[in-house]
């Protein structure tokens, strides 16, 4: 991913969307600091980019409780258009 500056964003910001456009992603730094991500519209992110963060309980996957199930069950009440 190339970089670009914040203040080159700033002085052209057509330019470095149009290379964006072209299919290039760009990361955009403040100070030499990542603040932002301009990818073509049709560019996924990589799978696995919070792996090890978090793990998933092992009761994930049980049934939720009734209290919350009937929460979804009734449809919300339709209120007159005035």
């Amino acid at each position: 991913m190339n970089t670009v500056s914040l203040q080159e964003l700033q002085r052209d910001p057509l330019a470095i969307l149009r290379r964006a456009k072209l299919g290039e992603s760009l990361l955009v730094v403040d100070d030499g600091q990542p603040i932002a991500e301009l990818r073509p519209p049709n560019a996924s992110r990589p799978c696995g980019l919070a792996e090890g963060e978090f793990t998933a309980p092992d009761d994930f996957d049980a049934a939720l409780p009734d209290d919350i199930l009937d929460e979804f069950a009734y449809p919300l009440p339709v209120l007159p258009i005035v």
